[in-house]
């Protein structure tokens, strides 16, 4: 049985290049599929790195409590006090909390890809904002002077939208700002925002003396547990206290899931038309290898063969689609750079990322394809009567 087995699934393989049209479509079909697949599974791979790369663990995010996001935010500047008054914070020389009061306003940017206009944050932000983001470097320039109308903007800015180069002036909303530096954080959020003076984002844009958020340095990742306890405790306060690094982890989920809720509808649809495609390609195959079939089981052959030979040419068309739509997204789309909305609103930059498990998923997805596509059409050939070699 192996033998008559391996040697119909020859005859079925070499058989492959008489049908060029239709085994190009099928391998096509389910090409497409997996890219589409691993395309948007590249996009939210991206952006949950991104996100989720974003954040420490010894630096607490403190927002109003119930706000989900920091645009939703709004703290006074007594409660400010309050808080940099936390124990758990990690103190300068001076016994001062390294923290850093911030908010952002949403201005409006050009994406150089598409010519189009897109929300970007502009943050202001107190002097000790860069000792609290992971792996900062001032990569061009220098910082904004305080009072001034000086910006520095995250290097993913500088590469996605247009007119943020080093030494500009760049008009956004009413007023006009000079680019005095770059920074980078290694490819974090934070790239994707523009820095400014908090005083000044606080006059242009009259927000009088109040903040959306704080950032604090924690004498350890263990102190924020003293530091929701004060913030419990004190009756003035009504916050919510997060470590950075678990905000945007959370940060991520929604708009990650979003892009996949996306994607598969999309792929299920593409892959009802190859799985149509792959059964079409093999009831022709078996169509045309009739009576080959027939003088087969006429010899002694029996329908077993025949089934699995026909599921192997099957399985093998399904598995070259797969690959070549997995290899076309790999080359075309790995480490591209993209933007898209994120938690507040405004663009969040990151680069596609394919993974070898979404690989491995894309290839699975493939096969599932082409066994479904080839099970009916096989379990005909198998059937194939003897008498059928005597008809014309």
């Amino acid at each position: 049985m192996f033998r008559q087995s391996l040697a119909v699934t020859l005859i079925n393989l070499k058989s492959i290049p008489q049908r060029p049209g239709m085994s190009i479509a099928t391998i096509i079909s389910v090409a497409l599929v997996v890219g589409v697949l691993l395309g948007f599974s590249a996009m939210a791979n991206g952006f949950r790195a991104t996100v989720q790369g974003t954040g420490s663990q010894d630096v607490a995010i403190f927002l109003r409590s119930g706000a989900q996001a920091e645009l939703n935010s709004g703290l006074s500047r007594d409660e400010v006090r309050l808080i940099e008054e936390a124990p758990g914070l990690a103190r300068d020389s001076g016994g001062e909390a390294i923290a850093s009061a911030e908010l952002y306003v949403i201005v409006d940017g050009t994406k150089r890809s598409s010519g189009t206009d897109a929300n970007i944050p502009l943050r202001g932000v107190g002097e000790d904002a860069a000792l609290l983001r992971q792996n900062f470097e001032l990569v061009e320039g220098r910082m904004f002077a305080p009072g001034s109308n000086d910006l520095v903007v995250g290097r993913s800015v500088q590469r996605e939208f247009s007119g943020f180069e080093m030494g500009e002036e760049i008009r956004l909303g009413n007023n006009n700002w000079q680019i005095v530096g770059v920074f980078s954080t290694g490819g974090t959020v934070f790239d994707s925002e523009i820095w400014a003076d908090l005083g000044v984002i606080q006059n242009l844009y009259n927000r009088g003396s109040g903040v959306q958020t704080v950032r604090a340095r924690l004498e350890d990742p263990d102190a924020i547990e003293r530091v929701r306890a004060y913030a419990e405790n004190e009756p003035r306060l009504n916050l919510d206290v997060q470590a950075e690094q678990a905000y945007y982890a959370s940060q991520a989920g929604a708009t990650s899931d979003l892009i996949m809720y996306l994607g598969w509808p999309l792929s299920i649809a593409m892959a009802i038309g190859a799985f149509a495609g792959a059964w079409n390609t093999l009831y022709s195959s078996v169509d045309r290898r009739t009576r080959e079939i027939a003088t087969l089981r006429a010899i002694g052959f029996s329908g077993f063969p025949a089934f699995v030979g026909t599921m192997a040419e099957a399985l093998m068309l399904s598995a070259i689609g797969g690959l070549v739509g997995a290899a076309a997204v790999y080359l075309l789309f790995n480490g591209v750079s993209a933007s898209t909305l994120g938690g507040g609103f405004t663009q969040i930059v990151f680069s596609f990322a394919v993974t070898p498990s979404a690989i491995i998923a894309g290839i699975v997805m493939a096969l599932v394809i082409g066994f479904l596509g080839g099970l009916v059409p096989a379990i005909r050939a198998a059937r194939v009567p003897i008498l059928a070699v005597h008809a014309d």
